[in-house]
């Protein structure tokens, strides 16, 4: 057994007996609390995506798994902090939501995940960010080339993984558009770093809300809308679940702007004004751009010297607040969406426990 292999094999295990311990912990039968379905869902997706990576060249399947939190570089086994797994358990809350079983999406949940795994790769290489989760990122770890070339595997594996399920050609039809929508968004949010702080070519709250559905939505709503194809739901079911997920994408990214400033460093993992250090455009920046604090605010943002005291003007001049309130706006759009098409009461119910720990969430 290769050192890759050996560690997407205890990736395997790991699963099974961590899913065996949360049983004997919880009982048969908990409460769909939101760490609990964020559990399930992992647990019954991670054997495939194991399986899947497992298929990769060994060098970057041993990427891959690093970049999940498998193993250490060389390939070592290793357990690193990972990701919550929205995307993935979106896509099995999907398959349910249309009455299948959620192994019914458990590939549209591999795919996804895949696809995530791809983009973090490589937009960690565009924003020149070093860690990823408390460790080098994988570009740190291995170099740029071959992080490049383990994200494009990544993509590769999610498009042939769809294309051996039944009803394969439309989910890959489906994963198409997401992902032309995530390249329109991240392209967007590249840009939006060379545009001034004030002035007609400022870049507008509306602007960005569309760069946060293209670049976070759209992967967030084709999650949950694979999941659906896949568990042979009507396409005006999957569209619903589509749009829902977009709109949680444009809520799920205010928020995680708004941690990016005043997010406690111990809970996030990242430094106390992190974005402002980084002199990002986000959305409360942009609204109290918008204030008659405004101008000097940008003066601020400009020399980057002093983030707490740009944090405080954002919080004077309403940034803050007016950022959550728009988040709260697209989750009451999430359920206006949800509302629309008959889904399976159980699983409604979860989506809605998730979409409201993902906005209310300190992590």
């Amino acid at each position: 057994m290769t050192v890759s292999s050996t560690a997407v094999e205890a990736a395997r295990q790991d699963a099974v007996t961590h899913d065996e311990r949360q049983h004997d912990a919880v009982g048969p039968n908990p409460p769909p609390h939101p760490h609990q379905i964020l559990h399930r869902c992992r647990t019954l997706v991670r054997p495939a995506l194991a399986e899947a990576v497992g298929r990769l060249h060994p060098w970057v399947g041993e990427m891959a798994a690093y970049s999940f939190g498998w193993c250490e570089v060389g390939g070592a086994p290793a357990v690193a902090p990972g990701g919550k797994g929205v995307r993935q358990t979106l896509a099995v809350l999907g398959a349910e939501a249309a009455g299948a079983s959620g192994r019914d999406g458990v590939a549209a949940a591999v795919a996804v995940e895949l696809v995530h795994a791809f983009s973090l790769l490589h937009d960690d290489i565009m924003d020149g960010d070093t860690d990823r989760r408390r460790r080098p990122a994988v570009w740190k770890a291995y170099g740029t080339g071959p992080a490049v070339l383990a994200g494009d595997a990544l993509f590769a594996l999610a498009v042939e993984t769809l294309a051996e399920q039944p009803g394969g050609a439309a989910a890959v039809r489906t994963l198409s558009v997401a992902l032309g929508d995530l390249v329109r968004g991240q392209a967007d949010d590249l840009l939006f770093a060379d545009r001034p702080w004030t002035g007609p070519e400022r870049v507008r709250p509306d602007e960005y809300r569309a760069m946060a559905e293209h670049k976070t939505g759209s992967l967030l709503g084709c999650a949950a809308a694979l999941g659906a194809v896949l568990g042979g739901a009507a396409p005006e079911t999957a569209a619903a679940l589509d749009l829902a997920g977009r709109h949680l994408g444009i809520a799920f990214q205010i928020v995680d702007d708004v941690l990016g400033i005043w997010g406690d460093p111990r809970v996030t993992g990242k430094p106390v004004h992190g974005d402002l250090r980084e002199r990002k455009k986000t959305l409360p920046v942009l609204v109290a751009l918008g204030s008659p604090q405004g101008g000097r605010l940008a003066a601020l943002l400009e020399t980057g010297d002093d983030p707490g005291a740009a944090a405080e003007l954002i919080e004077r001049a309403g940034g803050r607040a007016a950022a959550m309130a728009d988040a709260r706006r697209h989750v009451a759009a999430v359920e206006t969406a949800l509302a629309g098409v008959p889904l399976e009461a159980t699983a409604r119910g979860e989506l809605r426990s998730l979409l409201g720990f993902l906005v209310r969430r300190h992590v």
